[in-house]
């Protein structure tokens, strides 16, 4: 796949993910607006998440379920926390470890309690409908 990817190529961007991931953890980096909710969105779809997706920015996680309502993951989005205490506050620990597939947005709050399998996935906002997409086993600087 390329790095680059449009709305219409999203779903390569998806499969690309799923193939290159050594983790069910995923830590989402991106300016706001990028895409980050849009791809986290397709990649529940891909995976047979039987709800819709949406970011959590306001209650922080995100329960979704595969059609036959057996829990697929959570999407944590971090961007209005504080501190990491925060995050360790609603059990973060508990849901890195839950054996289901993490979806997080603004891992960059948190960088202490990222566990080091993760995949990090970058995405950069190329023009109004183009992205690019690097994924990364450790965090980029």
């Amino acid at each position: 796949m390329s790095n680059t990817y449009t709305q219409a190529q999203i779903h390569d961007a998806v499969q690309h993910i799923l193939n290159e991931s050594h983790s069910k953890i995923l830590c989402f980096h991106g300016d706001m607006g990028a895409g980050k909710t849009t791809l986290i969105k397709a990649l529940v779809k891909e995976l047979g998440g039987g709800n819709v997706s949406s970011s959590p920015t306001f209650g922080i996680v995100n329960e979704y379920y595969y059609q036959n309502e057996e829990l697929l993951g959570y999407h944590f989005d971090f961007y209005r926390l504080e501190d990491e205490t925060e995050a360790l506050d609603i059990g973060l620990e508990d849901y890195l470890y839950s054996n289901t597939w993490v979806f997080m947005e603004w891992p960059e709050k948190i960088p202490s309690l990222i566990p080091s399998n993760a995949t990090h996935i970058y995405i950069s906002i190329i023009d109004e409908k183009t992205r690019s997409l690097v994924l990364s086993q450790n965090p980029l600087q």
